[in-house]
């Protein structure tokens, strides 16, 4: 045996080893990766074969190549491949691999398309182009595939799972429902399955059943920080704001940059009238994130129940800096000038508040400091507007 032979030969034997795939790839879900080790020996072949043997044309090489990310280099020798044989039963579907990890959704399309018109039973090939569909935002189309792949193969897992996502994304939860109960039910470990169900439930209104499986996603993954701040999110919703506390602090605790987490908390803290560990919270999540107008209103809010007015709208014009369309932000700050006989600014804050979030017009119309504002602001159009017409 050549060196050459050699050297594809053990290339074969890791490709196997790390599950990566002799022939057709059988890639790892997405966002998993192969060890640092185990890249480091596949390199380390690869490195080998370029000097033994610089213009290699080899699938093995070139799912080496996909094995340590470099896609590029696995694309031009899938294409040699092809171009020698163009019905090559696996090359096309390797070569839609690469160009998907590369982004070149649209040359994906392709690749899988003709892959499932020479091998129209390979639920792998609708599977990878479901996926590429859904980076596409074709989610209907995703739908589609994933469905053909599990007509195929109906213990199809990924397909299953992905398909359940893309469903709840549409907005079909009841749907993406059973995708996930049937995930759940081969893989009852599987902590994102609950996760994910717990969400299309609590979009349907089922929110101890979501609360459930939230705690069944953080059981069976105790760093599942998406459980925890689901199940925070729907806590509060409920009125059960020691719970959103609690798991709110697990989720800074496992994502110490969730600006959004430590908003929430904050969010919490001021609803049970804890406004110092709130405002804590709001200057963490404005640390994390300081164009966070939320955070920053959330935080003017605060001051002002604990009585800082001033302090209260200098934050709420702060917010406004960052998102002038904050009709909330406008609104409060419409609020603290008119106490403080600031009326243009006061008429003019409450006008944009109502314009960009019509419904705050009755709310205004019944506050003690905006109400008589409204009624101001409605006898100076009508004075306007009759001397418009005598004009």
């Amino acid at each position: 045996m050549g060196l050459t032979d050699a050297l594809l030969s053990t290339l074969s034997e890791l490709l196997a080893e790390n599950e990566i795939g002799v022939a057709r790839l059988t890639p790892r879900p997405r966002g998993a990766r192969l060890t640092d080790q185990a890249q480091q020996e596949i390199q380390r072949v690869l490195d080998a074969l370029e000097v033994a043997s610089p213009a290699e044309v080899s699938l093995v090489y070139a799912n080496g190549c996909f094995a340590v990310r470099r896609f590029a280099d696995a694309a031009e020798v899938y294409q040699q491949i092809l171009e020698l044989q163009p019905s090559h039963p696996d090359a096309g579907f390797n070569l839609g691999l690469s160009y998907l990890r590369q982004k070149k959704l649209r040359e994906a399309l392709v690749e899988f398309t003709r892959v499932t018109e020479r091998q129209p039973s390979l639920a792998e090939a609708y599977y990878q182009r479901g996926n590429t569909y859904d980076d596409l935002g074709e989610h209907e189309l995703a739908s589609t595939d994933y469905g053909r792949a599990v007509g195929l193969k109906p213990d199809y897992l990924q397909a299953i799972y992905n398909r359940g996502l893309v469903l709840a994304r549409l907005g079909r939860h009841d749907e993406a429902i059973e995708d996930f109960d049937r995930v759940i039910g081969l893989r009852p470990d599987l902590s994102n399955a609950f996760l994910n169900r717990g969400a299309s439930l609590d979009e349907l209104g089922q929110h101890d059943q979501a609360i459930a499986d939230y705690t069944a996603a953080v059981e069976f993954n105790p760093s599942n920080s998406n459980a925890f701040f689901n199940r925070a999110r729907t806590h509060y919703y409920r009125g059960r704001l020691e719970e959103a506390v609690s798991d709110y602090s697990d989720v800074v605790r496992l994502s110490p940059e969730d600006a959004e987490a430590f908003n929430n908390r904050g969010l919490a803290f001021d609803e049970l009238g804890d406004y110092p560990r709130a405002l804590e919270d709001y200057q963490e999540a404005l640390a994390l994130r300081p164009d966070f107008a939320e955070a920053r209103s959330n935080m003017g809010a605060a001051l002002e129940a604990s009585g800082d007015v001033e302090g209260a709208l200098a934050e709420y014009i702060m917010a406004l800096d960052a998102a002038p369309d904050f009709a909330a932000a406008h609104y409060n700050a419409a609020r603290l000038y008119s106490q403080t006989g600031d009326l243009d600014r006061c008429a003019r804050h409450l006008e944009d508040a109502v314009r960009l979030a019509p419904q705050l017009r009755d709310e205004a119309a019944a506050d003690a400091n905006l109400g008589w504002v409204m009624k101001l602001r409605r006898l100076q159009w009508s004075w306007q507007h009759a001397g418009g017409e005598s004009g």
